[in-house]
C-alpha cells in the first residue's frame, strides 16, 4: 500500500464550525469471492464456477462508495504485512481516499470469504486479521482528523473499543452502521445520527438495549423502539422495499428502484457510503437516503463489492412514481 493524501474535492461541503469531509474508521479486507449455481446444503460439496480476490471490508467499501461520489474521504484502519494488503487497498487508492492513517501491522490482512449464487444471494464469513489491531490507541492517534470531520462513519468489523473512542472524538455527525451487530456501550449507540441497521440487526440491537422485551413486531415497530430508547435518528434498510427514515421530523418510507440483482454483496455498504457522502455535502437525512437507495440498486447489478459502485455522473436507477412499495428481488443489501 502507498498511503495517499487527497486534496479537497471541488465544492466539498463544510458543515458546522469548519468541519469537512468524511472519515471512516473501520475494516479493510481482501474479499475471496466464489460463485456457485446455488449455495451448498450443510455437509454438501459443490463445484464452483469462478473465484476472484477483490478489495473489500465494510469500512473500505463505505469509504470507496463515498469517495467515488465526490466526497473527500479519509480512512482509519489497519492492513497486514502480507500479499493481500495490496489487493485490499487498490481501489481505495484509485478512489483517492486518504490512507495516511492506515497502519501496517504484523499478521494477515482481514479476509472475507464470500460465496455468491446465481440468484444473487450471498454468504459471507469475515476473518478480522489486522482489523483486530484497530483499538482505542490507534483511533486516538487520528484524533485531530476525526474531530475535524463533518461525518464519521463506523461499523461492526473493528473492536468495540475503537468505535467508542472514535464516537467520543467526533466533532461532526456520527453514522453508525452496526453490521455485524457487536456489543457496544449505550453511549456509542446514542451518539449515532443516524444509526443504520437492517431488520435483523435492529432486532439483535434491541435485545441488547432492552433485554427481556419481545422482538419487534414489524420494521416500523423496530424503528419506533430504537427512537424511543434514545437514538437520534434511525435508517432501517429493507432490501427491495428501500428504507425507513426516522428522526425529529417524523418517520417516512423511502422506496427503492426495481432492478434485477446479480450480486448483493457490499451493496449495503454502497448505501451507507452514499448516504454519508450526501450528509457531508449538506443534504437532509431523507435527501441522502433517497440517493443512497439508488446507489445500492446500481451496485447489485454487477458482481463484486467496490468494483460495482457508481462514480459521480453515472446514471443511477430511478424510483418509479408508482413504486411506493416495490416488490422486486432483494437488491440493496449484503449487510445493511
Amino acid at each position: 500500500m502507498t498511503p495517499t493524501t487527497t486534496a479537497p474535492v471541488a465544492g466539498a461541503a463544510v458543515t458546522g464550525a469548519g468541519l469537512t469531509g468524511v472519515v471512516v474508521v473501520g475494516s479493510i479486507n481482501a474479499d475471496q469471492v466464489t460463485t456457485v449455481q446455488r449455495h451448498p446444503l450443510p455437509g454438501e460439496t459443490l463445484i464452483g464456477t469462478s473465484i476472484a480476490v477483490l478489495p473489500g471490508g465494510k469500512g473500505a467499501n463505505q469509504a470507496v462508495a463515498a469517495a467515488l461520489l465526490g466526497a473527500r474521504v479519509s480512512m482509519v484502519g489497519a492492513i497486514g504485512l502480507d500479499g493481500q494488503a495490496a489487493a485490499a487497498t487498490v481501489l481505495l487508492e484509485s478512489a483517492n481516499v486518504d490512507l495516511t492513517h492506515v497502519r501496517a501491522v504484523d499478521g494477515p490482512t482481514g479476509l472475507a470469504v464470500i460465496t455468491v449464487a446465481d440468484d444473487g444471494e450471498n454468504t459471507i464469513i469475515v476473518i478480522p486479521g489486522a482489523n483486530a489491531a484497530v483499538d482505542a490507541d490507534v483511533v486516538g492517534q487520528s484524533a485531530g482528523l476525526i474531530a475535524g470531520a463533518a461525518v464519521l462513519v463506523l461499523q461492526g468489523e473493528i473492536p468495540a473499543a475503537a468505535s467508542a473512542a472514535a464516537a467520543r472524538l467526533a466533532g461532526g455527525r456520527v453514522v453508525l452502521n452496526l453490521a455485524p451487530v457487536i456489543e457496544l456501550d449505550p453511549e456509542t449507540v446514542a451518539a449515532a445520527d443516524p444509526l443504520i441497521v437492517n431488520e435483523h440487526e435492529a432486532t439483535l440491537l434491541l435485545a441488547q438495549l432492552t433485554p427481556g422485551t419481545p422482538a419487534p413486531a414489524s420494521d416500523a415497530d423496530a424503528v419506533a423502539r430504537l427512537r424511543a430508547w434514545g437514538v437520534t435518528s434511525v435508517v432501517l434498510t429493507r432490501g427491495a422495499l428501500g428504507a425507513i427514515v426516522s428522526d425529529a421530523d417524523g418517520t417516512d418510507a423511502v422506496p427503492s428502484p426495481v432492478v434485477v440483482a446479480v450480486d448483493s454483496s457490499g451493496a449495503g455498504d454502497a448505501f451507507v457510503g452514499a448516504l454519508s457522502a450526501r450528509l457531508a455535502a449538506g443534504d437532509t437525512l431523507r435527501e441522502a437516503a433517497r440517493l443512497a437507495v439508488r446507489v445500492g440498486a446500481f451496485a447489485v447489478q454487477s458482481r463484486g463489492t467496490q468494483p460495482s459502485y457508481p462514480h459521480a455522473g453515472d446514471v443511477l436507477p430511478e424510483v418509479l412514481a408508482a413504486s411506493a412499495t416495490p416488490t422486486a428481488t432483494d437488491h440493496n443489501e449484503a449487510h445493511p
